[in-house]
């Protein structure tokens, strides 16, 4: 029966169609592109953040609307099937100190190649300033190769080993897979605040990759973990206040 539901799921989250959302917040529907965006119900309860979300999804909706147009205007024969397939999805993490709010924004989008892909990206939104931010205030320095940044790439990169370990892929836990990951806040990967056992609190840092990123296609995502502790020796006081606790029990499945 579990191995039924599981297959399920999956067929669920790789053919977004196929799922139960919710109407679209917004939406592009032509000969060339069906494409949809969602902000969940979270999101919608802070008007500020979901008009950010809102905004950034329609710039989306709109440059992949001009490339499928492109594309059929270049190689009609690729649309002979439908037109290209595209849905993002603005989902919070976590909201720490009743203050930072993290954001992922999933990307599924199927343009009739080899197979559809899927996509992941992290917004840090701060309540207080109603705008986005960086990691930059909970740490001293995050200069590129810095010692902190340097720090959260050793820890991302025995992170990751752990999780190819766990899914039988050690074979491409290699120097070649990892090189994308590199001791800078813009190329370390997508992060967000982990949740915690604390309430306020964030346990550390999770690292959000797409497929290719750190493994072939096949692999799938990958989501690395740094726990606070491994980061103390470079948090400022803001950091030290929003940090503590452990990683909720399940949150490594989820």
């Amino acid at each position: 029966m579990l191995a039924i539901l599981s297959a399920i799921a999956t067929i669920a989250l790789t053919f977004p169609s196929l799922a139960a959302d919710p109407k679209p917040d917004a939406v592009v529907k032509n000969k060339n592109i069906d494409a949809r965006v969602f902000l969940d119900d979270k999101i919608k309860a802070d008007p500020v953040l979901a008009a950010d979300c809102l905004a950034d999804g329609r710039k989306w909706l709109d440059k992949n609307t001009a490339d499928a147009a492109a594309s059929r205007k270049e190689d009609p024969q690729f649309f002979r099937d439908g037109g290209w397939d595209f849905e993002r999805k603005y989902s919070i993490r976590s909201v720490v100190a009743d203050r930072y709010v993290s954001v992922l924004r999933d990307d599924y989008m199927d343009t009739h190649g080899a197979h559809p892909n899927t996509d992941v990206n992290t917004i840090l939104w701060d309540k207080s300033e109603n705008k986005r931010i960086s990691i930059r205030p909970f740490f001293t320095e995050t200069a590129d190769g810095g010692t902190t940044m340097k720090a959260m790439v050793k820890a991302a990169i025995a992170s990751l080993k752990i999780e190819k370990k766990k899914r039988d892929t050690s074979d491409t836990a290699t120097g070649e897979w990892f090189k994308g990951v590199e001791p800078s806040l813009l190329k370390i990967g997508a992060v967000t605040l982990a949740p915690s056992t604390e309430t306020g609190k964030s346990s550390g840092l999770t690292f959000h990759y797409p497929p290719y990123a750190v493994g072939p296609y096949a692999e799938g995502q990958y989501v690395a973990y740094i726990p606070w502790e491994t980061l103390k020796p470079y948090l400022t006081p803001e950091g030290s206040r929003i940090f503590g606790g452990a990683r909720p029990k399940g949150d490594a499945d989820e």
